[in-house]
């Protein structure tokens, strides 16, 4: 795994300093630096050592010195690819799968390469006699590419801060379209970033950039909605368990210490008892609890790792963030709202004094249907084509009535909940479409409270409603639960989770692998009947669960899920409580951005208890931090 950079710009030679940009990434790879000039480019490349120990370094040049890759990543097919190009004439130099990248670039060309690759991997290649560089991103998103492109002059860079350290005079200026994207989704989907001339290439996305512009952007890969895989559910459940074994395989190549997250849930705990049985000694697994129970994992992680017989460690996150979010801020380069980056830096920081490499589960929960947004969206889409859906409401609005006056005969009467209480109870008063209630559940901010946060004129409010509609209909076709997991997939999981995986990670200097995010694996579930994966009532990922049933502790399945999250709602009541009066009340950071007495209301709300708001409240403290941390400006 590695940190890249480059430039490639047309006419007078603006300042760059790739020695600069290269430091702000040693810590994706502290192995090895390397640098490489030409007239008007530039690569750079720090390299944490994982395959291949010895040789490998890069930027590596063809043998005619017409080629020059820097690549972050890894082909986990290479010795397959290997002995293809062998048989074509090729001979190799070194035993790494940066050799293999780059031949099959020059071999089969930008397009015929990427549709042989199987990994995780985001890399520049520059045709000294074309004059042409040529930059591409894995299928899923694993590993992120951010760029500036303006004037005839071209940047690149794993990582936003690589970008302002490579050119200390480039803008800072927020983007207003990314805001907004933030106040929805609490995460900035590609093109768009934080800032107005940073944007970064989509997952499965790869373009073609001539004298400093791009001359080409487009997708080469996408999961084909009309597939179907006619298979019985015993035949799908064998073909699962093949499937997972197979990538599982695949991930745990490697010349340096190999471990793996034990979260305590389904997918790491499948992850971790597939690696037991290929491996011939105890799998090293790691896990991170709470102190706050309900949110604490760590009796379940344990349990797994008594019955495989694993080398456990463990640790206890406490709400003592104050110091650790601002440094989680600077090397993302660009807010992000999901809290469960606190313990996914935890678990990779102590991981990393044991292993370089760990084996995840990310990627299951979109695959198999884990969440319970997609329960209540296929239910309601099952009685609105069965044309039961008017008749099912009223029933259903009466039982959640009644379930809220018991219990609030038991609540003070300023804790009261009256109906409808929750996203998913304004779901059964309020006529939606498909699109309508997945965003309905999934959005932060919604469209009236986003304007009232964002008043200014031109600000684009309807934006990010606007790019899951896009999103919704690029992944149409097909069942209507395959279909929100081929969205969810392109959405939250690429441009959010994968994102916050690999930035905790590589801060640790570690190497996450997961087997559910090959790509042969998600075209095979994907083209499984919807009834496989979430089968009523509430049986999520059930063909994954059966797969894997007799190699997991008895009853374990059984339990209710549990998300990869922090209780920051209850630290920001307490521990954090002042920390965050100082950044939104006392210095107002957002003031300048947003409307200030809109931010207090859900400040003082989430802190006297009357409007509790934890995810919107840790939204907007996090993106305090980074106006705060990146210097960002208006």
């Amino acid at each position: 795994m590695c940190g890249i950079v480059g430039y490639q710009y047309v006419g007078e030679q603006p300042e760059l300093d790739l020695a600069a940009a290269l430091t702000t990434l040693s810590h994706r790879g502290p192995d090895a630096h390397g640098l490489w000039h030409g007239p008007g480019v530039g690569l750079g490349h720090t390299r944490l050592s994982v395959i291949d120990l010895a040789t490998g370094q890069q930027p590596m040049a063809s043998p005619d010195d017409r080629y020059h890759l820097t690549f972050n990543g890894e082909i986990y097919n290479f010795q397959t690819l290997k002995k293809t190009l062998e048989a074509w004439g090729e001979s190799f130099a070194t035993h790494s799968d940066t050799e293999v990248l780059l031949r099959a670039f020059v071999c089969y060309g930008l397009e015929g390469a990427l549709a042989q690759l199987r990994g995780m991997f985001a890399f520049a290649v520059w045709d000294s006699w074309e004059q042409t560089l040529y930059l591409a991103r894995d299928r899923l998103g694993v590993k992120p590419l951010v760029y500036h492109a303006s004037h005839g002059q071209f940047l690149f860079a794993s990582e936003i801060q690589a970008l302002f350290a490579l050119q200390p005079g480039l803008s800072r200026r927020i983007d207003p379209e990314g805001l907004m994207h933030y106040l929805s989704l609490r995460y900035l989907p590609s093109p768009w970033s934080g800032f107005a001339e940073i944007r970064k290439l989509p997952p499965a996305h790869a373009m073609v950039v001539r004298a400093g512009k791009i001359e080409r952007l487009f997708r080469y890969w996408r999961i084909d909605p009309e597939k179907r895989l006619n298979l019985s559910f015993q035949e799908a459940v064998e073909g699962v368990r093949e499937k997972v074994l197979e990538a599982t395989r695949l991930r745990m190549v490697a010349d340096v210490p190999l471990g793996a997250f034990l979260s305590g849930g389904v997918d790491s705990s499948i992850t971790v008892a597939a690696m037991a049985r290929l491996s011939d000694r105890a799998v090293k697994t790691f896990s991170i609890g709470f102190a706050h129970q309900a949110f604490n994992e760590l009796p379940y992680a344990r349990e797994v790792a008594r019955h495989l017989q694993t080398d456990h460690h463990e640790e206890i996150l406490g709400p003592n963030v104050s110091e650790l979010l601002p440094r989680l801020v600077r090397h993302y380069g660009e807010p992000i709202g999901d809290d469960s980056i606190l313990p996914t830096f935890m678990v990779s920081q102590m991981a990393r004094r044991h292993v370089t490499v760990s084996l995840t589960g990310d990627g299951a929960d979109e695959l198999f249907a884990g969440y319970r947004h997609y329960h209540h969206l296929d239910f309601m889409g099952r009685l609105e084509q069965s044309g039961l859906l008017p008749v099912w409401l009223p029933f259903w609005r009466l039982v959640r009535r009644t379930l809220l006056g018991v219990g609030n005969l038991t609540r003070p009467p300023d804790r009261q909940r009256r109906f409808p209480a929750n996203p998913r109870d304004q779901m059964l008063v309020m006529k939606m479409s498909h699109l309508e209630r997945l965003r309905h559940l999934t959005t932060t901010f919604q469209a009236d409270e986003r304007r009232a946060l964002f008043p200014g004129e031109g600000v684009p409010v309807a934006l990010p409603d606007q790019f899951l509609a896009d999103r919704f209909q690029e992944c149409a076709g097909g069942p209507l639960l395959n279909h929100l997991l081929r969205m969810e997939s392109f959405t939250y999981l690429g441009e959010n989770l994968l994102v916050k995986v690999d930035i905790a990670s590589m801060m640790n200097s570690l190497e996450c692998r997961s087997p559910f995010l090959d790509h042969e694996l998600v075209e095979f579930v994907s083209a499984l009947p919807g009834q496989y994966k979430l089968k009523f009532p509430r049986q999520h990922k059930h063909v994954l669960k059966k797969a894997f049933a007799s190699w997991l502790p008895p009853g374990f399945f059984q339990r209710k899920k549990q998300g990869f999250s922090a209780p920051v709602a209850h630290w920001m009541q307490h521990d954090l409580a002042e920390p965050l009066q100082d950044c939104l009340l006392g210095d107002k950071r957002l003031a300048p951005f947003l409307n200030q007495g809109e931010v207090e209301a859900y400040v003082r709300g989430h802190l006297s208890g009357e409007r509790p708001n934890g995810r919107r409240v840790w939204a907007l403290f996090v993106l305090a931090q980074w106006v705060q941390e990146m210097g960002v400006v208006l």
